[in-house]
C-alpha cells in the first residue's frame, strides 16, 4: 500500500523535468527513504528460473538503476530479482536530453537515453559491494561509437561477472543506432558465441539471459528462438521497449525513443505468447504491468517471472509489493500451488 508521505513524494517528482526526477528518486532510496520490509515470499510465490531460487516472481527491470547506485535500498523493496544497468565498456553520456518524456495520459513513458552509464569499471565496483543476499543481475550493452559491439557485451561480462547472478544481452534497445540488427539470426549466433566463451572463463559461469524487441515478426521470433536454444542461454526476456505509437493520447505521443508503459501490455504479452510457443526456455515477462492481474496475464501468457519500471512512476517504489501480495491472492484464488503451475495456462488467448 502506497504511503502518505510515498504519494506526497509522487506527486513532487512529477511536477519535475522527468530525468530529474528519477535523479531525485534514486537519492531518496540511497537516503533510506524507501520501503524496508524486503521481498514478500510465501510457497505460491517462491519459484525457480534458469537455476535462480527467488523469493517471489515479480522483479525491477533494468534502466530504474543504471549505474548500481542503491543496491542495498532496492533489495529491500519487495523485489523477487533485481536488475541493474545497461553497463557499456566505456562510461559514455548517452543521447542529448531532453531524452526522457511522461505521457501521463496513456500511463507510459518514452526515452531516448542512449545507453548512458558509467562504464563497467565503476559499475564492477559497485557491484562488488553489494549486499548479501538477494538476486542480481546487470544488463550489458555496446558503446555506441564502439568498432565492435558484438564484442562489447563480452567485455562488460568478463568485468562485470563475479559479481552477479544473471547477466542480460540486450540487442534490443531502440535508442542505438542500428543495435536492433544484432538480433538478426547470424549476428545474435555470433554475438552470443562471444558472451558465452566469456561466461565459460568466468569462475562461476552465470544464467544468460537475452532481452529482445517487441516489434519482431513470427520468423523473426522463430530464429531468434532457435538461436537462443541452440546458443546456450537460460532464458528470454521479452520485451524492451516499442516503436510503435498506436492510440496514445499524450501530446509527447511524437517523441523519439522506445516507448513504454501501459500501451505497451498488449503487444508485448502476445510477443511472449508466441515466444512460449516456440522455446522452453523461460521467459521473463515485460511491458506495461501496473497491477496484480496483469503480471497475472503475463505468467499466464507464458512468463516465469515479471519486471516493473515505468509503472513505477505512476504507483510509486511500493507498487512490487502491492502487485506481488495481489498476484499471492489470485495464486491461491484459482488453486494454484506454486506460481510455476500457473505458467503458459492461458497462452491460447494471447496467440
Amino acid at each position: 500500500m502506497t504511503s502518505a508521505l510515498e504519494q506526497l513524494g509522487m506527486i513532487a517528482l512529477r511536477r519535475m523535468d522527468p530525468e530529474a526526477a528519477h535523479g531525485l528518486a534514486l537519492k531518496a532510496l540511497q537516503m533510506g527513504l524507501g520501503p524496508k520490509s524486503g521481498p514478500l515470499t510465501t510457497p505460491r510465490l517462491a519459484t525457480t528460473v534458469a537455476g535462480l531460487a527467488i523469493p517471489n516472481p515479480v522483479g525491477l527491470a533494468a534502466g530504474f538503476d543504471k549505474n548500481a547506485t542503491a543496491l542495498a535500498p532496492l533489495a529491500r523493496c519487495g523485489f523477487g530479482f533485481v536488475e541493474v544497468g545497461a553497463a557499456t565498456p566505456r562510461p559514455q553520456p548517452g543521447n542529448p536530453r531532453p531524452r526522457l518524456f511522461r505521457l501521463a495520459e496513456d500511463r507510459a513513458a518514452i526515452n531516448r537515453f542512449g545507453f548512458n552509464n558509467d562504464g563497467m569499471e565503476a559499475i564492477a565496483a559497485r557491484l562488488a559491494r553489494r549486499p548479501v543476499g538477494g538476486i542480481l543481475g546487470l544488463n550489458l550493452g555496446a558503446n555506441k561509437d564502439s568498432d565492435d559491439r558484438s564484442k562489447d557485451f563480452a567485455k562488460v561480462l568478463a568485468t562485470c561477472g563475479p559479481h552477479l547472478d544473471f547477466a542480460t544481452v540486450n540487442v534490443s534497445s531502440p535508442n542505438t543506432e542500428a543495435l536492433r540488427d544484432l538480433q538478426g539470426k547470424a549476428a545474435l549466433a555470433a554475438l552470443l558465441e562471444g558472451v558465452m566463451e566469456a561466461n565459460s572463463a568466468l569462475a562461476r559461469p552465470l544464467p544468460i539471459f537475452l532481452k529482445i524487441a517487441p516489434d519482431l515478426n513470427d520468423a523473426e521470433l522463430a530464429d531468434i528462438a532457435e538461436v537462443a536454444t541452440n546458443g546456450g542461454l537460460s532464458a528470454i526476456v521479452a520485451t524492451n521497449t516499442t516503436l510503435a505509437r498506436e492510440g496514445l493520447k499524450s501530446p509527447q505521443r511524437d517523441e523519439k525513443g522506445g516507448l513504454s508503459g501501459a500501451p505497451l501490455f498488449e503487444r508485448s504479452t502476445r510477443v511472449l505468447a508466441r515466444l512460449a510457443g516456440l522455446t522452453d526456455l523461460p521467459l521473463i515477462g515485460v511491458g506495461g504491468i501496473s497491477s496484480a492481474d496483469e503480471a497475472y496475464a503475463k505468467i499466464r501468457a507464458g512468463a516465469s517471472a515479471v519486471q516493473l519500471y515505468t509503472a513505477l512512476v505512476y504507483g510509486g517504489i511500493s507498487l512490487a509489493d502491492e502487485i506481488t501480495r495481489g498476484l499471492d491472492r489470485l495464486l491461491a484464488r484459482d488453486g494454484y500451488a506454486n506460481v510455476a503451475e500457473a505458467v503458459g495456462q492461458a497462452r491460447e488467448t494471447w496467440t
